[in-house]
């Protein structure tokens, strides 16, 4: 599909103010002061949001100030945040990590994000925000075709700490929770088959 750009001020106001106005609005972003408007996220893709929620926020210390958000917004800034903003699919913030929770948007990078793949976006598109902000982790589902990719972020950038398809047997393990990520085969669409270690409890999405 193509990218549409918009010249006419007061048409591309008309479109803005339109998508404001509608629940999909909640899923708009903006990059560095560009407004960016991902498709509507489907069925599928909110019932992984979900699925990968669960175990997340089995792990984590929620009694102690540990929070794991279906979407949130991640700023590079304090105050004025709406000028810069991503909304991951998934968000994890530990008690003490880099994130200020601000109430309206998280300012600085959580501990863990995800990205699901959707229709015309390259979720790859927003490590230089993830890095710049401070996060520490993100797990990439690309589901055209499927697979899955964890990326690390420190003082130097970010790396690829691995990727994952069907075919494959081995796992990504994460550094920010007790988890490991595969995909196997399954119907309609691969599973992904999450492990914590320690225990073998295994959870999928």
């Amino acid at each position: 599909m193509p990218k549409v750009v918009i010249h006419d001020p007061e048409f591309a106001a008309g479109v803005i103010r339109t998508r404001g106005e509608s629940p999909a609005d909640r899923y708009t972003e903006v990059w560095d002061g560009v407004i960016v408007m991902p498709a509507v996220p489907n069925n599928e893709h909110q019932d992984l949001v979900l699925r990968l929620c669960v175990p997340f926020a089995a792990i984590v210390d929620r009694d102690h100030g540990d929070s794991v958000l279906p979407g949130a917004n991640v700023s590079s800034r304090p105050d004025d945040w709406k000028e810069d903003y991503r909304r991951p699919d998934v968000v994890v913030a530990l008690s003490g990590g880099r994130a200020q929770d601000r109430h309206t948007h998280w300012y600085g990078g959580p501990d863990l994000v995800v990205e699901i793949e959707s229709p015309s976006e390259d979720p790859k598109a927003k490590l230089d925000f993830y890095a710049a902000v401070g996060c520490r982790e993100l797990l990439v589902v690309y589901r055209h075709p499927w697979a899955l990719e964890l990326f690390r972020f420190d003082a130097g950038g970010h790396t690829s700490a691995g990727r994952v398809t069907v075919a494959d047997t081995t796992e990504l393990a994460s550094t920010v929770l007790p988890l490991t990520f595969r995909l196997r085969p399954g119907k309609p669409r691969p599973v992904i088959v999450m492990t914590q270690p320690a225990t073998g409890q295994t959870w999928t999405a």
